[in-house]
């Protein structure tokens, strides 16, 4: 299961912290990420959505695992600090 964030940095500072924290928990539930990266360019954007500045690839053994860490105790400890540095748009797909 790969879990895809689209990012729009708010707050360089708060988002540091916050990149700085959320690898360890999503350690904690079986996954790593797979790909950071800077949006350079949007040729089509037919849906209409917002533009962001960076999204992240994180890889899980499963969508359980996936949810298991949207869900945890420690993922939850990050969201006032997440919400100070970014908005997010998170979305799962089967690899």
């Amino acid at each position: 299961m790969k879990v895809i964030g689209l990012i729009k940095v708010l707050n360089q500072e708060a988002f540091e912290v916050y990149r700085g924290q959320v690898s360890q928990t999503i350690a904690q539930y079986k996954g790593h990420v797979v790909f950071r990266g800077e949006r350079k360019f949007m040729p089509w954007n037919e849906l209409d959505i917002d533009l962001f500045d960076a999204f992240v690839e994180i890889a899980f053994p499963s969508r359980e695992d996936a949810e298991s860490w949207i869900k945890s105790p420690e993922y939850s400890a990050l969201l006032s600090i997440r919400s100070k540095a970014m908005l997010l748009t998170l979305f799962g797909a089967d690899q």
